[in-house]
């Protein structure tokens, strides 16, 4: 009867210039440049059951995760949340390149069972990202401009000039973002969501370049991925504060929450706020409820390709 081969776990952490490699199969760690033709490399040296993990960090992880999947490879990527309470969970204290090669390592090794193996996204789901996070960044800069400048008289006029021009490159960003979703036809679920009550462009556009981003299960599996998901902390009589995770986009969850505020103020919507502020929320927990249920919906319009329609308005504290 043939053994059968157990895989090599490969640790690796990532930064800008290098990459720090951890394996099962030896005890020293590896170093090379974070460059495709480094890694394309270093990956023909693998043998044929190789698995690797390594930490979602912004960009830099992106070349080495592609080429890695182009190779056949099976790749895990960890969240860092999750990855940080692991490493004072097995009271590690040193947070240094190697040490995080060798606790990916570990991590990758202990709970393999409960990990997935990543999957990439299309072309333009992080093109799409990008611009709205550029968007919002540039939102961000004219807001702070103009209120810092707003008491100095004399810097008026061109202080306005330099918010004007920045609303253009807004709206620049706006079309291609349109452009963008029709290329690669998502419009039609961009305007699924958009049809429910608080839920505009950007929210809409957002909404949909995240469905695309992979295949999600059910409604619980996107909200968590968003990050709107609830952390829950109780032992015995005494029940935690309950937080968001907060683990996905956070541009995302700002416009839903902006989506949120909207959505109050509609008809459809009102009663139901007002259900939650008369359930004992504070008003930003209320909000964050009514984003999260606006998500939901938007998720089984695309999901089920269906068509929205118009909520009924809800009376305030009304019986189920």
């Amino acid at each position: 009867m043939a053994k059968p081969i157990t895989p090599v776990m490969v640790g690796v952490d990532v930064s800008k210039a290098e990459l720090v490699i951890a394996r099962s199969d030896s005890k020293d760690l590896e170093r090379i440049a974070n460059t495709a033709q480094a890694i394309g490399g270093w990956l023909k040296t693998l043998a044929g059951r190789t698995k690797i993990a390594l930490e979602a960090t912004g960009t830099y992880h992106r070349t080495l995760a592609t080429l890695a999947h182009q190779a056949g490879v099976e790749l895990y990527l960890l969240d860092g949340y999750r990855l940080n309470r692991y490493r004072d969970g097995v009271g590690n204290r040193a947070k240094t390149d190697p040490a995080d090669a060798r606790l990916i390592l570990r991590y990758l090794s202990k709970e393999l069972s409960d990990l997935k193996p990543w999957v990439p996204p299309h072309d333009a789901f992080y093109r799409i990202q990008s611009l709205l996070r550029r968007r919002a960044s540039l939102v961000h800069t004219r807001i702070a401009l103009t209120q810092s400048l707003d008491d100095m008289p004399d810097l008026k006029s061109a202080s306005k000039r330099l918010s004007n021009n920045i609303k253009d490159i807004e709206r620049l960003i706006e079309r291609r973002l349109k452009e963008a979703m029709a290329e690669v036809g998502w419009q039609s679920d961009a305007q699924r969501c958009k049809a429910i009550e608080g839920i505009g462009d950007l929210t809409s556009v957002a909404l949909a370049n995240t469905f695309h981003r992979g295949e999600f299960k059910s409604s619980d599996a996107f909200i968590a991925y968003l990050g709107m998901d609830v952390r829950v902390r109780d032992s015995g009589k005494q029940v935690g504060r309950r937080k968001l995770t907060k683990k996905g986009d956070p541009e995302l969850r700002r416009l839903l929450y902006n989506a949120a505020m909207s959505a109050r103020r509609t008809k459809a919507w009102a009663g139901q706020y007002e259900t939650y502020l008369s359930q004992g929320l504070k008003t930003t927990q209320a909000l964050v409820k009514l984003a999260r249920k606006l998500a939901r919906i938007a998720f089984a319009l695309m999901k089920n390709q269906s068509t929205y329609r118009p909520k009924v308005p809800v009376t305030c504290c009304a019986v189920p």
